[in-house]
């Protein structure tokens, strides 16, 4: 085996370990307000969840060929480079999720895929015309065309079936959630699995593997769908918890509603290959939803700290990939890229150790949820 096996073999183990983040920190995209509501149990909702992404991740290879060819110069692009932006994005998406912080991941991805890049062969390997069109745009509108669809929605559901018993309507707009939540879960599956296999088709291409503007092999689409699968069963409880009860008190009318409303920006988004965050589409349509009945309570303050983790995640992780490009390449080789990856799994490592408490289990937090007392801590506090 060359050195560039190894280098290649190294990237894309980390870019399924990228994949697995994803799924369990954007579980709460697609179940929060169905878990919230009681319309499903924490652990089938996880279960249906991861079943559905893996699924949806077969759908579609529009959003693949996006990052794979249309966000930087492939000729440009490194395995070195593919590494680092790798990192940018696993260390920023850690961060996140340790903190409860409903953060893109799309984007963590992107930006430090982007901030290697760069850090490797200047601005100009950046196509920026498709990173601002397929990228910054759909991130800007995204969230207010979710919200403004949810709230909308919320407004005329809500109108409609005043005259129905409460205990009737909640009841119907359960099952109804089943399904609507269902739809969230194979759209995230069609969007966020195809970044990853855009990734390694990037570094397929750089290694000289595959042709310059390749598809995804089967095997690489097949692998990421089983890796965002295995991460959204694990639950990402914290962020569940922070876009479930920290934003809006969701009844089960907004939960159809708003999970409604993300899943058919999602999947519009996917057909015309946007990268897009489905964690800025579920946070605008569970505020939306807020909006759309009256009376309800939106906590704007909790809106207005994810909305400013959205705004530095792209720069962020960008600088993050950048720092681990330089320090790969000032190692030298193989044994740089074997160094990032290595302190890319201890910090991964730590990070698991350091999140180990009881507030953040499924048993816990469908405590949380029916009323219960549940233990915080400080970073508990900053989800809820």
């Amino acid at each position: 085996m060359t050195g560039n096996d190894v280098v290649l073999a190294l990237v894309v183990v980390t870019a399924l370990g990228f994949d697995f983040t994803n799924g369990f920190h954007d579980t709460g995209n697609a179940m929060a307000t169905s878990i919230v509501t009681g319309a499903l149990p924490p652990r089938v909702a996880v279960a249906v969840s991861a079943v559905l992404n893996l699924v949806g991740a077969f759908l579609s290879t529009a959003v693949a060929a996006t990052i794979a060819s249309g966000l930087v110069d492939e000729q440009d692009v490194t395995l070195t480079v593919v590494m680092a932006g790798l990192t940018g994005g696993i260390l920023w998406n850690l961060t996140t999720w340790y903190l409860g912080i409903p953060s893109s991941s799309s984007h963590a991805l992107i930006g430090g895929v982007v901030g290697a890049t760069i850090a490797a062969a200047g601005t100009g390997a950046v196509k920026w015309q498709g990173l601002v069109a397929k990228v910054i745009v759909p991130a800007a509108l995204s969230p207010f065309i979710a919200g403004s669809v949810a709230a909308l929605g919320t407004f005329l559901v809500y109108r409609f079936t005043r005259g129905v018993a409460e205990r009737p309507r909640r009841h119907g707009f359960r099952i109804g959630q089943v399904g609507s939540a269902c739809m969230v879960s194979l759209a995230h599956g069609t969007n966020d699995a195809q970044k990853t296999m855009g990734v390694i088709t990037l570094a397929l291409i750089a290694n000289g593997s595959l042709h310059a503007g390749a598809s995804a092999p089967t095997w690489v689409i097949g692998t990421c769908a089983v890796a965002i699968a295995l991460g959204t069963y694990i639950g990402g409880w914290r962020v569940i918890r922070a876009l479930g009860k920290g934003l809006v008190e969701i009844e089960s009318p907004q939960g159809m509603t708003a999970e409604s409303a993300s899943a058919a920006v999602i999947l519009s988004s996917t057909d015309f290959g946007y990268s897009l965050s489905t964690t800025h589409v579920a946070t605008g349509s569970i505020l939306g939803t807020g909006v759309g009945k009256k009376g309800a309570v939106v906590r704007w303050h909790v809106a207005h700290r994810m909305v400013a983790a959205w705004l530095i995640t792209l720069p962020a992780s960008a600088v993050v990939g950048a720092l681990a490009y330089w320090a790969a390449e000032g190692i030298g080789g193989t044994a740089g890229v074997v160094v990032i990856f290595l302190v890319l799994a201890a910090a991964s490592i730590a990070f698991f150790v350091a999140s180990r408490r009881p507030a953040v289990t499924p048993e816990n937090v469908n405590a949380a949820w029916t009323g219960s007392v549940v233990p915080t801590t400080p970073r508990d506090e900053v989800a809820s």
